[in-house]
């Protein structure tokens, strides 16, 4: 099958909208330009309309979201899809209906957006090129930073979270750190080692140097003690804006621009495509409920289709 399927299929469709239904011009005008968009999709799958599958429309319906297009949009463009595929179905053209139990868009989430790990290398390692710079603090200022990177990514911590986290949060010799997330939940949040490392590293060498502030006569003294993990320098406490300034900065070296909440979503996808089950994301990422989770499943569902492609006898090669 070929593109000239279908030209052949849209045209008896633009027929029947026209003929039996009775449609103005616009509104075959608008028909005809959603369903061209999925035929060009399909096209690049090797696929026509005749043999899309559900996931051809689901993965369509993503890519509109992906591309911020809006959700009435989308409606209405599975609203076409909904409406070509009856009539194939009524005209036996097809036995399926691809769009058979495919939500309402209104109910969809955007999928998250998430570094590759590559990415997530260059941006976590950043802050070691800014230590060779002669600025004052460099190094104190790298070490926090990659710290907080490192957080980020191994615990799934939000920006808020970052930023009101407190010494007495961080259990470093046991391996963890208390986390309160929204509505003052709290949770407990397991460290790898090269987030523990990054802290030790902070706690020891750059935090004490960014405590300091100018006293009298240029004589640096300690600042008033302050309860939150990462200040700013002089003691004071590190602002939202800057965090996301940090990591855009960061992120720089990867040729991507990030968002903490990036980092976050990293962390999520990774663990999904490692095999890790979503109710362990759940609990880890602090969701109250599963179903906001669950925006992770296809990480679940490609991963579990790749290793049977790879490793199934009867899914590699077609047997005769």
């Amino acid at each position: 099958m070929s593109s000239d399927a279908n030209a052949g299929v849209l045209s008896g469709f633009l027929d029947y909208l026209r003929i039996e239904k009775g449609l103005a011009r616009l509104s075959i005008d608008a028909y005809t330009t959603d369903i061209v968009q999925f035929r060009v999709f399909l096209e690049k799958r090797k696929r026509v309309l005749l043999t899309a599958r559900r996931s051809d429309v689901r993965e369509f319906l993503q890519q509109l979201f992906s591309n911020r297009v809006d959700g009435r949009s989308v409606g209405r463009k599975l609203s076409a899809l909904r409406h070509l595929y009856r009539y194939l179905l009524l005209d036996k053209k097809i036995e399926h209906d691809p769009t058979l139990n495919i939500e309402s868009p209104r109910q969809w989430k955007v999928l998250p957006k998430s570094l590759a790990r590559d990415e997530i290398d260059a941006t976590l390692a950043a802050p070691l090129t800014a230590a060779k710079t002669e600025r004052k603090n460099a190094a104190a200022l790298a070490s926090r930073d990659r710290a907080m990177l490192e957080l980020l990514y191994a615990g799934a911590l939000r920006v808020s979270e970052l930023a009101t986290a407190t010494l007495e949060d961080l259990k470093l010799d046991a391996g963890y750190m208390l986390v309160r997330g929204k509505g003052d939940k709290e949770r407990i949040v397991p460290l790898g080692k090269p987030a523990q490392d990054a802290l030790s590293k902070y706690l020891a060498e750059g935090r004490p140097m960014l405590a300091q502030r100018a006293g009298k006569n240029g004589v640096n003294a300690l600042h008033a003690r302050t309860p939150f993990l990462f200040i700013a320098r002089g003691g004071r406490k590190l602002t939202r804006q800057r965090i996301w300034q940090m990591v855009g900065a960061a992120s720089a070296a990867s040729g991507r621009h990030a968002s903490p909440h990036m980092l976050r979503h990293s962390c999520a996808t990774h663990m999904v495509e490692n095999g890790a089950d979503l109710r362990t994301v759940q609990t880890i990422l602090g969701h109250a409920d599963i179903s906001t989770t669950q925006v992770y499943t296809h990480l679940a569902l490609d991963r579990l289709r790749s290793v049977y492609q790879k490793h199934h006898p009867r899914a590699r090669k077609t047997h005769g």
